[in-house]
């Protein structure tokens, strides 16, 4: 056995090799590559979904090896993206795995996202009162995170499920009790968007088409509001015209029916697979009934194109399920496989790390040597840098000196007497003379002074909001420095609207409210003072 009384150098040296044998075994990947495809995915999600999914597919198999920070957000994504299209399987499997590593990792407003999910989910298929479970989970969820919101969510969610149920008046009554709570809201308008749709979709199965349409002027004052974003309103406006178009086809009112339904066509692309079917149907429906069979004909082919791809989209679900499971089990039978091998592995480790303390005996002086020279090889290559960055302030400094020589001598040549301007020119040289030698130690103290603070403002806006990601914090250092949306929409090549989005997020992410002021007058006054805050 291994003397318990070697030194600690000699332990470190076992450690190090028991590392070195496991990384000729062990496969690792770097995954700092890959967490920004989650960053970019969130800047497109609310506003072009298949974009947002273009990133995620971009990152390989198996996903948990090559992302770890941002897997809640990558299954959260792939959840929103999947719920989009109806795909009520994909969605169920995404919201079950951002649950798991939202917990894991602790980001509790994901885990609130991801249990709503669930339950939206598990009750479309199964109204059950156990799958109330998912409401309770995530107002736990949202009130570790501090979510603002989180109440509101939830209360929503319930809502909802009475929709789902039917039980309009039981709806109406919860939604009008806390209508006041959603008006409030003003820091985001969706939730008082969502009662009010709710609200409308209730009264017209209710046959009250008078309440319904006072709602439904209500509902399209939010159309501008700045804290929704587009695609929901003209998602929810969409569906709210086909449930009208519907109601009067009841009635057969065609004109009223036609009008509905050419007001919903214009929103088509934000209409979810269901609204889009019922959306064809009453076109076959209403063309059927005033005669007019060429348009009947034409609709009900688009009718059959679309459940074709629905049903290959069904089949496509299926398999994928099938190949999952498959994955699964193969990937069972692996592990089995590699609990054995690893068994062999251990043993032959431990002969390893006996007969490699022996050899280290011999070879120690002559490592140490070479740890001393790698020790200041690396103080070196530090210093080197340190200096190179103050050498780029320094160039900066100087092309800043002599842009404002530039100004100073285009004044002087606009001075039409001579004896003034002669007068000046000496004045300019003996002030260059005087500067000369001072000048880069200027420009090096101002640009210590600015990066001390670049750092120092990286380290606390971490340490106050270990919430935020990377895009988001780069965002706010942005903006702390002066530039504007449209400045660093060109930065992150993106566009001024995601930039807002993006600023909007972070508002809530940090429970922003009216005594803190703007996101920018809070990093002004939050930041401004960074050296005299204590580390």
């Amino acid at each position: 056995m291994i003397d318990r009384k070697l030194s600690l150098k000699h332990k470190t040296f076992c450690v190090n090799i028991v590392l070195l044998f496991f990384s000729a075994f062990c496969y690792s990947q770097n995954s700092s590559d890959y967490e920004r495809f989650v960053d970019s995915a969130s800047v497109y999600i609310d506003y072009e979904s298949k974009k947002a999914m273009a990133f995620l597919d971009s990152i390989p198999e198996p996903i948990d090896d090559y992302i770890k920070k941002g897997l809640p957000n990558y299954y959260n994504f792939k959840s929103l993206f999947y719920d989009e299209k109806n795909d009520n399987l994909k969605s169920y499997q995404n919201s079950t795995l951002a649950l798991k590593h939202a917990v894991e990792l602790e980001d509790y407003e994901i885990a609130g996202h991801a249990s709503l999910a669930l339950f939206s989910n598990v009750y479309a298929v199964k109204k059950d009162t156990a799958t109330h479970r998912y409401l309770e989970k995530a107002r736990t969820y949202y009130k570790l995170s501090n979510y603002t919101h989180g109440d509101l969510e939830v209360d929503l969610a319930y809502a909802y499920a009475k929709f789902i149920d039917k039980d309009y008046k039981t709806c109406n009554a919860f939604l009008l009790d806390n209508m006041h709570k959603y008006k409030a809201a003003k820091d985001d308008a969706y939730f008082y968007m969502f009662a009010l749709s709710i609200l409308t979709f209730n009264y017209l199965d209710l046959d009250d088409l008078e309440t319904a349409y006072t709602r439904f002027n209500d509902f399209k004052k939010l159309k501008n509001d700045s804290t929704i974003v587009s695609y929901n309103y003209m998602a929810f406006e969409s569906s709210i015209n086909v449930s009208f178009a519907e109601a009067y086809y009841k009635k057969k009112q065609l004109d009223s029916t036609f009008h509905y339904l050419k007001e919903s066509s214009g929103n088509r692309h934000y209409m979810t697979k269901d609204v889009e079917e019922d959306y064809l149907k009453l076109y076959v429906g209403a063309y059927s009934t005033s005669n007019n069979d060429e348009m009947a004909k034409a609709y009900t082919d688009s009718l059959m194109i679309f459940e074709e791809k629905k049903y290959e989209d069904i089949m496509s679900t299926s398999f994928q399920i099938n190949n999952d499971l498959v994955e699964t089990e193969m990937k069972l039978e692996d592990v089995n496989s590699k609990q054995y091998v690893n068994g062999v592995l251990v043993f032959v480790l431990l002969i390893l790390l006996t007969a490699s303390s022996f050899v280290y005996m011999f070879f120690y002086r002559k490592q140490k040597f070479k740890t001393a020279n790698l020790s200041n090889e690396t103080s070196n290559l530090s210093y080197i840098k340190a200096n190179n960055k103050k050498l780029v302030v320094k160039v900066q400094g100087l092309e800043d000196y002599i842009h404002n020589l530039k100004s100073e001598i285009k004044k002087i040549s606009t001075i039409g007497e001579v004896s003034t301007q002669r007068k000046k020119i000496k004045e300019l040289y003996k002030t260059i003379h005087l500067n000369s030698s001072t000048i880069l130690d200027k420009s090096e103290n101002h640009l210590d002074l600015v990066n001390d603070l670049n750092v120092d403002f990286f380290q606390r806006i971490n340490k106050m909001y270990p919430q935020l990601n990377n895009s988001e914090i780069i965002i706010c250092y942005y903006l702390y420095v002066g530039f504007k949306n449209k400045e660093i929409a060109v930065f992150l090549n993106t566009s001024v609207r995601a930039i807002e989005s993006k600023r909007y997020r972070i508002t809530k992410k940090i429970n922003l409210n009216k005594e803190m002021g703007t996101l920018l007058e809070h990093l002004t006054t939050t930041f401004s003072n960074l050296e005299k805050l204590p580390n």
